[in-house]
């Protein structure tokens, strides 16, 4: 691998990861389309672990009262929300794998990806309810990690999902956005430790170790600026600009899957 592929693919794995835009429905597209290969498992494993980086700098507050208080309400409405996408993950694995194979799969994906995006938006202009960590429910938790467990399925965003799911429930922004991030630690080291299993013996060896220490560095540093960046339109009621992204990458991949 080259410094420029890793410089790329951190870029791109750091800012999909946390903008509404799906991660795993970009990497299809630049499979199919593009004609890039599927970047190396190690290489896989270290960018995502990377884009966990920003999420323990942004949050740390929030992780430091989890691991202080390890079973007060945050944390277990946390476990709750991890439940479904774990069952799904693993009970649906084999169709979750043949949907990456697909460009259909991606484009209908982003279409549904930008429709939760503007309704949850609607919702939540129009909610007064606000929930916090006091008012949220265990049944909020698990619904929000059923958005999280579909959003396996690539072309639906899983940032984008746990968000609007939140908003549906009556989360209030701030803490909508705070769950749903938070959600994405267990989630992303769940995926990252079924990688490693996964990774032969001697994986490691003979490496030339600069690309594998850049690209997680940039997908660091992109995914820190794609957090900001939605915290900053989820607080000023603006998250559903991205559906118009997801709308035309989207309608895009269909065509492309028609045609080509």
């Amino acid at each position: 691998m080259t410094i420029l592929e890793a410089v790329i693919l951190g870029l791109v794995q750091g800012l999909t990861e946390f903008l509404p835009v799906s991660s795993s429905g970009h990497l299809v597209i630049f499979q199919h389309l593009l004609k890039v290969q599927e970047p190396p498992l190690t290489f896989d494993t270290l960018v995502h672990l990377g884009t966990l980086i920003p999420v323990f700098i942004i949050f740390w507050k929030d992780i430091a009262d989890i691991i202080n208080r390890p079973f007060s309400r945050l944390p277990l409405l946390i476990v709750v929300g991890c439940i479904p996408a774990a069952v799904m993950g693993i009970g649906l694995e084999p169709m979750f794998e043949k949907a990456f194979e697909s460009l259909l799969v991606v484009g209908i994906g982003l279409l549904i990806t930008g429709g939760i995006l503007v309704l949850s938006e609607k919702v939540a202009a129009s909610n007064i309810r606000n929930k916090n960590w006091s008012t949220m429910t265990a049944w909020d938790a698990l619904l929000i990690g059923v958005m999280q467990g579909i959003a396996i399925t690539p072309g639906i965003s899983r940032s984008g999902s746990t968000i609007a799911g939140s908003l549906l429930r009556g989360l209030d922004r701030e803490y909508a956005a705070r769950f749903s991030f938070l959600l994405s630690i267990p989630a992303i080291l769940g995926a990252s430790l079924l990688q490693l299993k996964d990774l032969p013996a001697g994986a490691f060896d003979g490496l030339n170790w600069l690309p594998y220490v850049i690209g997680p560095a940039i997908a660091a540093v992109s995914g820190y600026i794609a957090i900001k960046l939605v915290l900053r339109f989820l607080r000023s009621g603006r998250l559903s600009v991205f559906s118009y992204y997801c709308w035309a990458v989207g309608i895009i991949t269909l065509i492309s899957y028609i045609v080509f």
